[in-house]
């Protein structure tokens, strides 16, 4: 997912960037309000996917960035800033910002928040002109190469052929189809489609994933990122169909 990082301290933005795309992210970074408004401009690629706005950027107020970038698209917009009075951040999600993350932060929350909005984003209808997220999929499916994950019935099939899944394996792999590339920290996993935030889920975790692997026949399909999580990656559309194992 592409991500626009508005942030005038490079130090700081160049950490950030690091971690973002350790995570997946395809990071674009502006350093100020007018070149994050160029940066949104239509250019042929895919749009932004989440904007992280610093608020205190040298050449124009970052409330007034946000208004403008909310009249221009329609990506969720992330204000991170210092100013952590009540106040701004009423004026902030009144310009119509998704959400408000006030600094210092952990990392682990502002990934979280991201995967948040990106969802939400994710789950509104299309504006009139703009390409549905899964083209070439029914409403209500993923479709990652030959694998076909249907949300409104809970099936899934790789190449034509339906692989039976149990209820946490298939919101495990729903969950991450749903971001390809995306790296999904073990914590947001567990509490995502466990609801809990027990450390001991984690072994559990690890033999769903095993067992997605298996039943698929696409070991690759699922990568694990060491210290951090796991993420999908997009299968090639032709592969043999999934069958009972040898």
């Amino acid at each position: 997912m592409r991500l626009l990082l508005v942030e005038d301290d490079d130090h700081v933005a160049a950490a950030l960037s690091a971690v973002l795309s350790r995570h997946g992210f395809d990071v674009t970074h502006a350093r100020n309000g007018e070149e994050a408004l160029q940066a949104l401009l239509p250019g042929g690629r895919e749009p932004f996917g989440v904007v992280l706005l610093d608020l205190g950027l040298p050449d124009q107020d970052g409330f007034e960035v946000c208004g403008r970038i909310r009249r221009m698209c329609g990506s969720p917009v992330i204000m991170v800033t210092a100013r952590a009075d009540v106040r701004s951040r009423i004026h902030g999600l009144n310009l119509g910002a998704d959400d408000y993350v006030v600094k210092p932060y952990d990392t682990g929350e502002l990934l979280a928040r991201i995967h948040a909005v990106s969802r939400r984003r994710a789950a509104t209808p299309a504006a009139p002109g703009e390409p549905p997220a899964q083209e070439g999929a029914p409403p209500g499916d993923l479709r990652l190469g030959a694998v076909t994950i249907e949300l409104s019935t809970r099936q899934v099939s790789v190449g034509g052929t339906a692989v039976p899944l149990t209820r946490k394996e298939f919101d495990l792999l729903a969950l991450l189809a749903q971001r390809p590339g995306v790296v999904f920290r073990r914590e947001q996993i567990i509490s995502e489609v466990w609801r809990t935030s027990w450390e001991g889920t984690g072994r559990t975790l690890e033999v769903h994933i095993a067992s997605l692997r298996a039943k698929l026949r696409m070991p690759a399909l699922i990568e694990t990122v060491r210290g951090v999580g796991y993420r999908l990656v997009t299968p090639p559309a032709a592969v043999s169909p999934a069958g009972p194992a040898s």
